[in-house]
């Protein structure tokens, strides 16, 4: 049983590793080159595609409509607003602001979701604050500051826009951390594929809205063949399949685990960014970078920690 469990984890952690890198690698090397793009249109048609690819194989999962309940449709299009339109918009435009510049700190930033996931998860749910809560998040913010304008002051004017893109990556972390709040009331009857279906469902729709008002949905006309090519590339690797395999893992580990294979997301942008576009932090953001991954760590697992000797008491 055991040697059974050592497998199931280790595959686990190896999904979870393998969709956070590719992750690491959208947000690196295939968003940015959309950038002669809507942004609205962008986050419509990735999330449009692979809506159409799993409707050939999930098509029956719409007979469950009938089976929600309105709070659970309610919080599904409250998932959908927040962690699929109006996060990946703002993700997408810190990613086209910097211009291949400071690529990796922007994608840094978003490990701080799970900030605003256990304060949101506080006010909303009712859970606990954790302790040392307010300490280690604290940190985790003025690490964060730290590794997006090292000792200066955040230059703001014309012609700076690190500072409108770090704040664009910390609203779509927001957001992302309102989405696992919110998906929380929403999938407890429902199963992880399920949830993945109407999320991707109900965002194509909001979006699709979104760019009807705006007037951008001829904004297809201006796709380029490469385009193309990077948004099919998103939309069955780094996008639902990602999305898939990362759920497949988490099914198989242990929190603290995935926790830890998570960080393969924020450590491959910045090889990829050396990589792919010659770029490297410097010394105090390597130093930010790894205060704010540690405080991230010690505010995800303190949960674990105090469940473990919770159970040791009784």
């Amino acid at each position: 049983m055991s040697k059974l469990f050592r497998s199931s984890v280790f595959t686990g952690s190896i999904a979870i590793c393998l969709a956070a890198i590719m992750w690491g690698l959208d947000g690196i090397a295939l968003t940015p080159h959309l950038f002669n793009l809507n942004i609205s249109f962008v986050v419509f048609i990735v999330h449009f595609i692979p809506f159409v690819l799993m409707n050939l194989f999930l098509f029956r999962e719409y007979k469950k409509l009938k089976q929600f309940t309105g709070k659970e449709i309610l919080l599904l299009l409250l998932v959908a607003l927040t962690g699929g339109a109006i996060g990946t918009m703002a993700i997408v435009r810190a990613l086209f602001l910097v211009n291949f510049q400071d690529l990796s700190i922007v994608v840094l930033l978003q490990k701080l979701q799970p900030v605003f996931a256990i304060a949101l998860a506080f006010i909303f749910l009712g859970e606990k604050m954790r302790k040392n809560f307010t300490l280690w998040a604290s940190l985790a913010i003025l690490a964060g500051y730290f590794m997006t304008f090292g000792f200066n002051t955040p230059n703001i004017g014309a012609g700076s826009k690190t500072a409108l893109a770090a704040g664009y990556s910390v609203l779509a972390a927001f957001c992302f951390g309102s989405a696992t709040v919110l998906s929380k009331g929403a999938i407890k009857r429902m199963s992880f594929y399920t949830a993945t279906f109407f999320r991707y469902g109900f965002t194509t729709l909001i979006m699709l809205i979104i760019i009807c008002l705006t007037g951008n949905l001829d904004e297809i006309q201006m796709v380029t063949p490469n385009n193309w090519i990077i948004i099919l590339i998103i939309s069955i690797t780094v996008g639902s399949g990602a999305i898939f395999l990362y759920y497949f893992g988490l099914r198989k580990v242990p929190a603290m685990i995935s926790t830890i294979c998570e960080l393969c997301y924020p450590l491959s942008a910045i090889v990829f960014d050396y990589l792919f576009n010659d770029k490297i932090l410097s010394t105090v953001q390597w130093i930010s970078a790894a205060v704010m991954l540690f405080a991230i760590i010690r505010l995800t697992l303190s949960p674990k920690v105090e469940t473990e000797q919770q159970k040791a008491k009784f």
